[in-house]
């Protein structure tokens, strides 16, 4: 008898795309995708096609959008939302796929509509949402505080709060879908922002990444303090992805949250880069021949076409300028020195087939014995690969069980 499996056989024989479908359809749990479009829309995209894998994203996105202009010119406010809010996340893929096209000319076009559709749900949604400014250095990062139902935690008070904190590439929908639905259902607040390096800090003010995270998350601490609604005591962060470093780096010199969440561990950043770098391409960095370093990867760029464009697109957060330059700077992103100094509890996911940063899970909880607790999620389960994108609502619950145990009602 034959049988199949869409669940180990893949949704798409391109292991990139097989991995977005899956992190899109995981959303599905918090209404920011619909299983039936999504798969739908990508049903004839082949492995290798990237133009049609940007334009299906692309008029999925516009489909939605234009079926939420419509619910919300016919007064149907609740399907509006609905739409709008999956249509932003069809869109951010769609911002993604660009990475492996020949031109990026739409990219500024792509942005805009993906964060026009958030805003709308933002406007559309029955929840209490406020769009803020966090004061950072000499500007500011933008931002959206979600205030939880006054029936939650905080009673008629200041309540708890959860920041959440994106990935290199992550999207709002993504942290909307990843705890920030979680929290508000459990009463806590959540505020979501672009930090240094993350989408419009990125695309509309071409400000980079930076190592030392503690000098972002602690003005946005800062801020929420000074919030009449926030209880100090009980604030918590989530870091998704590469937040998994981001966090770790920021929690061993800011001691405020009273827990936190990395999902995965994440301790040198640079791995998930180095791995796919020849050997012998390394032996010229680590001689310090940044020139010939720079030539034979140049060389090899010119050979894929493909590999060349994902990596330009890889590279510009970190702000960097050659390849061997942009090398030296993903290696500052490595918190082996200073994760001992951790003391805030720390809940760390490890999901079974690791594929970005294998065995650093692991490796974290080991820096950090007295604080940490390592949750293992597996295959069956459902819930392998980085940040387990088909088991987001068992991953909720076991990290808000968690939370909820170190957060004081």
């Amino acid at each position: 008898m034959f049988s199949h499996s869409p669940f180990t056989a893949g949704f798409s024989g391109n292991h990139d795309f097989d991995y977005e479908i899956r992190v899109v359809l995981g959303h599905a749990i918090s209404g920011a995708s619909d299983v039936g479009e999504v798969l739908a829309a990508v049903a004839d995209v082949k492995d290798k096609d990237h133009e049609a894998w940007f334009s299906a994203w692309s008029t999925l996105g516009d489909r939605v959008a234009q079926q939420a202009d419509d619910a919300a010119a016919g007064g149907h406010a609740v399907s509006a939302a609905a739409a709008f809010l999956r249509a932003s996340t069809y869109y951010a893929v769609a911002v993604n796929a660009l990475s492996a096209l020949e031109s990026d000319d739409q990219l500024a076009a792509t942005f805009r509509k993906h964060r026009a559709a958030w805003d709308r749900w933002v406007d559309a949604v029955d929840l209490d949402v406020e769009r803020v400014a966090i004061p950072y250095e000499d500007t500011t990062l933008p931002g959206y505080f979600f205030r939880a139902p006054v029936a939650g935690m905080q009673g008629s008070g200041p309540g708890p709060v959860l920041v959440a904190v994106n990935g290199s590439d992550g999207s709002l929908p993504s942290l909307w879908s990843a705890c920030v639905g979680g929290a508000l259902l459990r009463g806590y607040h959540a505020l979501v922002f672009d930090g240094p390096g993350q989408q419009s800090m990125l695309f509309d003010h071409d400000v980079p990444f930076r190592p030392d995270f503690e000098a972002v998350l602690t003005p946005v601490l800062d801020w929420l303090v000074d919030r009449s609604d926030v209880d100090n005591d009980r604030m918590a962060v989530y870091g998704i992805s590469q937040a998994g470093y981001w966090v770790t780096r920021a929690l061993a010199f800011e001691h405020r949250p009273v827990a936190a969440v990395v999902d995965p561990g994440v301790v040198d950043v640079a791995a998930s880069w180095t791995r796919e770098i020849p050997h012998s391409l390394l032996k010229l960095l680590d001689k310090g021949d940044d020139h010939a370093f720079d030539r034979d990867m140049e060389l090899g760029m010119r050979l894929s076409k493909s590999t060349a464009r994902t990596w330009r697109f890889r590279a510009r957060p970190y702000g960097a300028d050659g390849y061997a330059a942009t090398v030296r700077e993903v290696h500052k992103y490595d918190a082996t020195d200073v994760a001992g100094r951790i003391t805030t509890p720390l809940l760390i996911t490890a999901p079974e087939d690791e594929q970005f940063w294998p065995g650093q899970s692991e490796q974290l909880a080991q820096l950090t014995p007295d604080v940490s607790t390592l949750v293992r999620f597996t295959a069956a389960e459902g819930a392998d690969r980085h940040c387990q994108p088909l088991a987001r609502g068992l991953t909720e619950q076991r990290m808000f069980d968690w939370l909820d145990q170190r957060i004081t009602r």
